[in-house]
Order: C-alpha cells, then sequence, then structure tokens
C-alpha cells in the first residue's frame, strides 16, 4: 500500500515538474547585444532574445525599416526564482538613463531607452524604479521611457548571441563605445554584469 500511494505521489509531481512558471519581459537599453549579456547568464532566466519592439512597422529588420522601434530584449524567466523587480534593478544598472539621444556610442532614436511592463504591477513597480533613479541623481534628468508593452520582434538569427559568436568583436565594440566606463561613473561597484 505504501508503495502505491509513494507512486501516486510521484505521478502527481511530474506534471507539476513539467510545467515550471515562466513570464517576460521586455527591455531597451541601447545596444540590444549589451543587453542581452546582461540578462544572458542569470538564475531564473531561461532565455534571452533581440530584437525590436515600441513601433508600429510589422517584421523590422536591422539593415531593413526599423523606424521607431527600440532595439530590445525579451527575457523569459522564472518568477519564483528571480524576480521582475531583479530584472528592473539589472536593467537601471545597465543602461544610463540621463542620455536622451540613444546609449553610449550609439545615437538615434532606436537606442533610447525603455520599459515595456506587461500590466499595471510592472508599470508600478517600472515607475517606481524610475522615480528611485530621479530622487538618487536629484541634478540629472531620467530619460527612460515606460511603455505599454507591444508586438516583440526577434532580430535576425547574426544579432542573437552576438556576444558569444563574436566575442572579440562584441569586447571591442563594447569597450570602444565607452558602455562599461560610463556605467561605471553612474552606477560605481553597482554598474552592469
Amino acid at each position: 500500500m505504501l508503495k502505491k500511494l509513494i507512486c501516486l505521489v510521484l505521478l502527481m509531481n511530474v506534471p507539476m515538474l513539467a510545467l515550471a512558471e515562466s513570464a517576460e519581459a521586455i527591455f531597451a537599453g541601447g545596444c540590444f547585444w549589451c543587453m542581452e549579456y546582461e540578462y544572458q547568464d542569470l538564475e531564473g532566466v531561461s532565455d534571452v532574445v533581440s530584437g525590436f519592439s515600441g513601433g508600429e512597422s510589422e517584421n523590422p529588420s536591422y539593415k531593413g525599416n526599423h523606424k521607431g522601434h527600440y532595439e530590445a530584449i525579451k527575457v523569459t524567466y522564472d518568477p519564483t526564482v528571480i524576480s521582475y523587480q531583479d530584472l528592473l534593478t539589472i536593467f537601471w544598472r545597465s543602461i544610463d538613463p540621463f542620455d536622451n539621444k540613444g546609449q553610449f556610442c550609439d545615437k538615434g532614436p532606436s537606442y533610447r531607452t525603455a520599459v515595456f511592463p506587461a500590466n499595471s504591477a510592472e508599470r508600478e513597480l517600472a515607475t517606481e524604479g524610475r522615480d528611485a533613479v530621479s530622487t538618487q541623481f536629484p541634478e540629472e534628468t531620467v530619460y527612460t521611457e515606460i511603455l505599454d508593452a507591444s508586438a516583440f520582434w526577434p532580430v535576425e538569427e547574426g544579432h542573437q548571441d552576438y556576444y558569444l559568436k563574436n566575442p572579440v568583436r562584441y569586447k571591442y565594440y563594447r569597450w570602444n563605445c565607452g558602455r562599461d566606463q560610463r556605467l561605471k561613473e553612474i552606477w560605481g561597484e553597482n554598474a552592469g554584469h
């Protein structure tokens, strides 16, 4: 009887184990290669995809029309392991929220920063985060937008996992762009990855 009970309990748990919770978050922080890097290896994050969001055109591409879109990432994560709040903290520490023209050496509308909350709870957390940055830096203007989540369009495969596929080029780009230097200037030891 005990053996049957143990088997029944194990069988009942199999579907629960197979159905791990997942959620998605979309952030725009300038170059999607660099933002992908910030999230890729975090415990609880199962996938990070580079792409575009926030614009009106469908199927934007890197070499084609992505006007109006932000370079963005979509983070798939397990909220029982890492929270949306944790993802937001990483976001803020991975961007220059005071630059309204883009990020670091990348300038133009597609390189601006934004959070794309999917619901009112996420919007509230994003707003609180932006307010906290404004309070921490009262002399600065925070330009990061908080926009309702909209369609996310993955960019061409050559841009996915760029930092892994092209590590030397990626490090050269990131250093010459001044990203890490500026993040350290703003956030000190709490900067980025």
